[in-house]
C-alpha cells in the first residue's frame, strides 16, 4: 500500500508555540511532542483519529511537558506517530508518513516518526519520543539522529498514554549532542549508577542478524573508535537465539496493550490502518498462561543481560539491521524488517536498559546508526558517551 508523505506535525497541532519558563538549562530551545504526552488544553491523539475525537482537553500537562517548561524549552508543535505506537516503521494511514529528510522516499521509521522527522528537518531543536519496542532506537538511525531510550521507569510517564507498562520508556532527538545531552539532567530521576567505561561487549549474534553493508560499517567505526574505548570482547548475548527473545516480548506487548485499549477497541472498532489492525486483533488472542510463560522468558533474559551489562559495561550492536525500507514497499516487506528489528530492540527493551544511537554514517546515502547499551541508570554516562563520540559521527560509508 502506497504511503503519503506529509510533515511531522498532526492535523490538531498547537494553534501557537508554548514558552517556557524565562531561564533554565533548556532556555532558548525548542521541542516538539510525540501526540502521546498530555499537553493542557489539548486533546491526545495517540495517532487514531477515533481515539482523538473521544478525548477530552487535557486538564494538566503530563510529568514530561511540565518539566521542559519549567526548564525553559518552547513547544512548538505536536507529532505524527504510528497508531497507539504498535510499529517501528512510522507509517500512518489517516495522517501520512512524516518525511524522512534524510532519506527522502524512505520510512523514517515509527513510533516516534513525527518527532524524528522534526528533528532530522532542523524544525526543533529536540524532539520528545517514547520507546517500547526501538520507537526511538530505529527512528534514530534511519534519520541519522542521536537518540535515547532511557533505563525503565527513570522518566516519569505521568500524563501519557501508555502502551505496554513493563517496557514503556521515554526518550528524545537531537541533531547536536551537546544539545542532547542538556535534556538528559531535566527528564532523568530515580537512581543514576555513576562507573568508569571500562568493559565492551560486541554482541556478535546481533550483528549477524544486520545486512552485511551495516556491520561491515558499524565495524569501521568501532575500530576508528578504538582509542575512546575499551579493547572489545565478543559475546552471544542470546543463547537461545534472539527470535525467543523477540517472541516473549511480542506476546508480554501484545497483552499488555489489550490490557490498555482492549475495550475501547471492542467497543468502538476504530479505523485502523495495516499493520496495526493485524496486530491488535493478534493480541486480543493474547491468554494469560501465554503471556505468564512470557514472562519467565523475560526474566531469565533479563538476568542474563543485566549479569553482563554490570555498571562500567557496554553492550555495542548496530541500531537497526538495515537502513530504511522505502515507504512505497510492500506491505509485506515493511513487516519482514519488523520482524528483524525487534530481535534486536527486545535486548533493551527485556532487560528495561538504556540504549543510545549515534548517527554513525550512511550506506547507499541513507542513515545508519551505532548503539551502546549501558547498565542499569547509566543513561548519563550514555549521554556523556555521544559527546565523546561525536566526532566520529557522519562517517560517510
Amino acid at each position: 500500500m502506497p504511503s503519503r508523505i506529509r510533515s511531522a506535525f498532526v492535523p490538531h497541532d498547537l494553534k501557537a508555540p508554548i514558552a517556557g519558563a524565562g531561564d533554565g538549562a533548556l532556555a532558548g530551545l525548542s521541542v516538539v511532542i510525540k501526540d502521546m504526552f498530555d499537553i493542557a488544553g489539548e486533546r491526545t491523539g495517540g495517532g487514531n483519529p477515533d481515539w482523538l475525537a473521544a478525548q477530552k482537553p487535557a486538564t494538566t500537562n503530563a510529568a514530561v511537558v511540565q518539566k521542559l517548561l519549567d526548564a525553559g524549552a518552547t513547544i512548538t508543535g505536536k507529532t505524527v506517530c504510528d497508531e497507539f505506537f504498535y510499529s517501528i516503521a512510522g507509517v500512518n494511514a489517516h495522517y501520512g508518513t512524516p518525511v524522512n529528510p534524510r532519506a527522502p522516499g524512505r520510512l523514517p521509521g515509527g513510533s516516534s516518526s513525527g518527532s524524528a522527522s522534526a528533528a532530522a528537518s532542523d524544525a526543533c531543536d529536540f524532539a520528545i519520543g517514547s520507546d517500547t519496542g526501538g520507537s526511538v532506537r530505529i527512528p534514530a538511525s534511519f534519520c541519522g539522529l542521536y537518540g535515547i531510550r532511557t533505563t525503565h521507569g527513570r522518566v516519569d510517564l505521568a500524563g501519557a498514554m501508555g502502551m505496554a507498562h513493563s517496557f514503556d520508556a521515554v526518550g528524545w532527538f537531537s541533531n547536536v549532542p551537546g544539545v542532547f545531552r542538556k535534556v538528559g539532567p531535566v527528564l532523568l530521576g530515580g537512581a543514576s549508577t555513576a562507573a568508569d567505561i571500562a568493559r565492551l561487549v560486541v554482541l556478535d549474534d546481533a550483528f549477524a542478524e544486520a545486512d552485511s553493508a551495516v556491520a561491515a560499517l558499524m565495524k569501521d567505526a568501532l575500530a576508528a573508535m578504538a582509542t575512546e574505548l575499551p579493547a572489545p570482547s565478543h559475546q552471544r548475548i542470546a543463547p537461545d537465539g534472539l527470535d525467543t527473545w523477540r517472541e516473549a516480548f511480542r506476546i508480554i506487548q501484545s497483552r499488555e496493550i489489550w490490557s490498555v485499549y482492549g475495550d475501547f477497541v471492542t467497543r468502538t472498532k476504530p479505523q485502523f490502518g495495516p499493520g496495526v489492525a493485524e496486530r491488535f486483533a493478534a493480541a486480543a488472542t493474547v491468554t494469560a498462561e501465554m503471556a505468564a510463560k512470557a514472562r519467565v522468558m523475560q526474566e531469565r533474559a533479563r538476568d542474563r543481560i543485566r549479569a553482563i551489562a554490570q555498571p562500567g559495561t557496554l553492550l555495542v550492536l548496530p541500531t537497526s539491521p538495515a537502513i530504511a525500507p522505502r515507504a512505497d514497499a510492500p506491505h509485506a516487506e515493511h513487516e519482514s524488517f519488523r520482524t528483524r528489528a525487534m530481535r534486536m530492540t527486545c535486548i533493551a527493551g527485556l532487560s528495561g536498559l538504556p540504549q543510545v544511537s549515534l548517527p554513525i554514517g550512511t550506506i547507499e546515502g541513507c542513515p545508519a546508526g551505532l548503539s551502546f547499551i549501558g547498565w542499569a541508570g547509566g543513561d548519563e554516562a550514555l549521554l556523556d558517551l555521544a559527546i565523546r563520540l561525536s566526532r566520529y559521527c557522519g562517517m560517510a560509508a
